[in-house]
């Protein structure tokens, strides 16, 4: 059964919510759809009451180090963190109270090319039973490609049924964000979502273009439950109108 994964995207130590594509690191042409007044902390602590696990704290860039440690002492080992997660500083961030974390860029060279000897090792530091892999991607003409260095670089790994299979023993969950529709809430990559629910040998959360609940029901149908979902833009919290957060929170209560 698809559930609701919260999400804290972090950028200059605030909660924002950002147009994928739109994220360099000379800060030109960046577009941004909300820019919190709460701290990190407020929105870990409000998941925490609302009983929401599996969430991620995405750290996008430089200077948003004490604003992840401030969410997760505020909601210890229920949420995960992500950006600029390398084997030398994974158990840190584990030692901060995350509960996993998530690694893309750094398991790949300056060109794009997929270094499994990086996984081995950060695997052998933490745990794959505490490591998500973040194999957010681009369409391109060999389907969907894994974009590293804030989904500017493509890389050499594409994402197919072969590729989730060759990983999987090496972590426990997969993030996976459509990041050509990341932050328009203008519809999920529904192709995409319907791909990873065929597989669907490890718990996956999809994030991207999520503009209503209609679009929450797509990715429960198409992925027949399977995935798992964060919605970032149309939500209530972070300044949208599509979707409401008590709407949520209510959603992954049928289980209950």
């Amino acid at each position: 059964m698809t559930q609701f994964r919260p999400c804290i995207d972090l950028h200059d130590g605030k909660v924002k919510q950002i147009v994928g594509g739109s994220l360099r690191d000379d800060g030109a042409g960046l577009r941004e759809n909300f820019v919190s007044d709460e701290s990190a902390g407020a929105f870990a602590a409000r998941y925490r009451a609302d009983g929401l696990v599996g969430g991620h704290v995405i750290k996008l860039g430089q200077g948003n180090d004490e604003a992840a440690r401030e969410a997760l002492a505020a909601y210890p080992a229920g949420l995960h963190i992500g950006g600029g997660i390398t084997a030398d500083n994974a158990e840190v961030w584990l030692g901060h109270g995350a509960s996993h974390v998530i690694v893309t860029s750094w398991l790949f060279d300056a060109d794009g090319r997929f270094l499994y000897e990086r996984l081995d090792t950060l695997k052998q530091r933490v745990g794959a039973e505490r490591l998500v892999l973040d194999l957010s991607c681009r369409r391109t003409a060999s389907g969907w490609t894994v974009a590293m260095n804030r989904w500017q670089t493509l890389t050499d790994l594409h994402v197919t049924p072969q590729t989730l299979d060759a990983l999987a023993d090496s972590c426990a969950e997969f993030l996976i964000h459509a990041a050509d529709v990341e932050g328009l809430c203008g519809g999920i990559d529904e192709e995409l979502v319907a791909m990873l629910g065929a597989w669907g040998k490890r718990p996956m959360t999809y994030a991207g273009g999520v503009a209503t609940m209609d679009d929450v029901l797509k990715v429960e149908r198409a992925s027949g439950g399977k995935l798992d979902l964060t919605v970032g833009s149309a939500l209530d919290v972070f300044g949208g109108r599509g979707v409401r957060y008590a709407e949520l929170v209510a959603w992954n209560r049928r289980a209950n």
